[in-house]
C-alpha cells in the first residue's frame, strides 16, 4: 500500500498549539490521526488521515475483552535545515511485528507502517517543537476490533497512529530520578509477555508505579520472578556503571528490548567501553555501592531518552548513587544520542529516517 492509497481529510478546526514550557509528556495531541483496517477478506485497506477523533469500536471488540493490544513509542525531530526525521522507525515496526506474532495479531506491512506515519507527520509538521529536549512523540497502536465473545484471535484489526508534542518525560531537566525496587509484585515471568510491548504489561505495572510515586519515587525497578536479578525500570531499560564495566541486564524473554537501549549499547561499543549484557543481581549492586565500585545508574527509553538515577531504595535499604548527581557517562551519552537525533552530530549508523 503506497501513499497514493492514503486519503487525507484535513481538519476544519485546528487546535491552538501549546507553549513548549507547558508540554510535559503525552498531554496534548495534534490535529490529525492515521488509521488503517484489516480483515481476512480485504487485507489491509481504507488507509486514511483524518481529524483527531474517537475511534469506531464495537462493544464486543476483542481488544476490550481479551486484551489484543500492542503499541509502539517513537519520536520525530525537526532539524535546523527544516528537514523532519524519525529515529529508527524500522526497529519499532519489527518489534510490533514480533509482538503481533506473540499475541496472534495481524501486523501492518512495513510500507504501510512507515508511509502512513510519515504522511501523518507531514500533515502535522507544524506541531513538531524545535526547542532542545522536545520532540514529536509518535504512538502507533494495533488493536483487535472484531466483535465476538469466544476466546480466540480476532479476524479484524485497526492500526492507528496519534502524535503528541512532548518535553522532558520526568519534567526535571534531566536531573537524577529516584527509583523504588519492587520486591513483591512481578512484572514478567519466563514464557510470558515481558518482551512484548503489549498494553497488558503496562496495566500490570500500574499498582507498583502508583505506590512508588506516593512515596516520592519516579518509577519502579522490576526484579525477576525469584526477586534476585534486576530486569528493567517501568518505562526504561537500565544500565549500571561500575569501575571497569558497564552492565545492562541481558534480554532473555522477560525484558522489553528498547531501541534506545540498542542504540546506547552500540555507542558504548564504538567508544571502546566495556559494555556487558548479562544477569545482574541485586546483591551485586548493593555490595558494589557499599564498596564504591558502583559509579552511575541510568535508564534508557524513547520517552526519557537517558535518565540518570540518583537513588535506589526498597523497604529496608537505600542507595544514593554518585551523590545524587548526573554522572559523566550518562551525560556524554545523552549529548551524543540527542545530537544525532537533532542533526547536530553525524548519523553514522543510518538511524535517522527522513520524512
Amino acid at each position: 500500500m503506497s501513499t497514493q492509497n492514503i486519503s487525507i481529510q484535513r481538519t476544519s478546526a485546528p487546535k491552538q498549539k501549546p507553549s513548549v514550557d507547558s508540554l510535559g509528556f503525552g498531554r496534548f495531541f495534534t490535529d490529525h490521526m492515521f488509521t488503517a483496517f484489516y480483515s481476512k477478506k480485504n487485507g489491509w485497506h481504507d488507509a486514511k488521515i483524518t481529524p483527531y477523533q474517537p475511534l469506531p469500536l464495537d462493544p464486543g471488540a476483542s481488544v476490550l475483552h481479551y486484551g489484543q493490544a500492542l503499541f509502539e513509542g517513537m519520536k520525530a525531530f525537526a532539524h535546523e535545515d527544516g528537514k523532519c526525521v524519525m529515529f529508527r522507525p524500522e526497529f519499532n515496526w519489527q518489534r510490533m511485528v514480533d509482538g503481533a506474532e506473540r499475541l496472534c495479531m495481524q501486523a501492518p506491512p512495513k510500507e504501510l507502517f512507515l508511509q502512513g506515519i510519515s504522511e501523518l507527520i507531514r500533515v502535522d509538521k507544524d506541531w513538531i517543537p524545535r526547542e532542545k529536549g522536545s520532540a514529536l512523540y509518535i504512538r502507533p497502536t494495533l488493536i483487535g476490533t472484531e466483535a465476538f465473545l469466544g476466546v480466540r484471535p480476532a479476524d479484524e484489526y485497526l492500526f492507528f497512529t496519534i502524535l503528541s508534542p512532548v518535553g522532558s518525560y520526568y519534567g526535571n531537566d534531566n536531573k537524577p530520578v529516584k527509583i523504588w525496587v519492587e520486591e513483591e509484585l512481578v512484572r514478567a515471568a519466563p514464557g510470558g509477555l515481558g518482551a512484548t510491548k503489549a498494553a497488558a504489561n503496562y496495566a500490570a505495572s500500574l499498582k507498583a508505579a502508583l505506590d512508588a510515586k506516593k512515596n516520592s519515587y519516579s518509577q519502579v525497578l522490576w526484579l525477576d520472578v525469584n526477586r534476585e536479578y534486576v530486569e528493567e525500570v517501568g518505562t526504561m531499560n537500565v544500565f549500571f556503571v561500575f569501575d571497569n564495566e558497564i552492565v545492562t541486564p541481558a534480554l532473555g524473554g522477560t525484558i522489553l528490548g528498547g531501541g534506545t537501549r540498542n542504540s546506547i549499547v552500540t555507542l558504548l561499543k564504538n567508544q571502546g567501553k566495556n559494555i556487558t549484557e548479562r544477569k545482574l543481581s541485586l546483591q551485586e549492586i548493593r555490595e558494589s555501592a557499599k564498596s564504591g565500585r558502583l559509579k552511575e545508574i541510568f535508564g534508557t527509553g524513547t520517552a526519557a531518552v537517558i535518565s540518570p538515577v540518583g537513588e535506589l531504595a526498597a523497604k529496608d535499604w537505600k542507595i544514593v548513587v554518585n551523590n545524587g548527581e548526573v554522572g559523566p557517562v550518562a551525560s556524554s551519552l545523552y549529548e551524543e544520542l540527542t545530537g544525532i537525533q537533532q542533526g547536530l552530530k553525524p548519523d553514522t549508523h543510518g538511524w535517522l529516517y527522513h520524512i
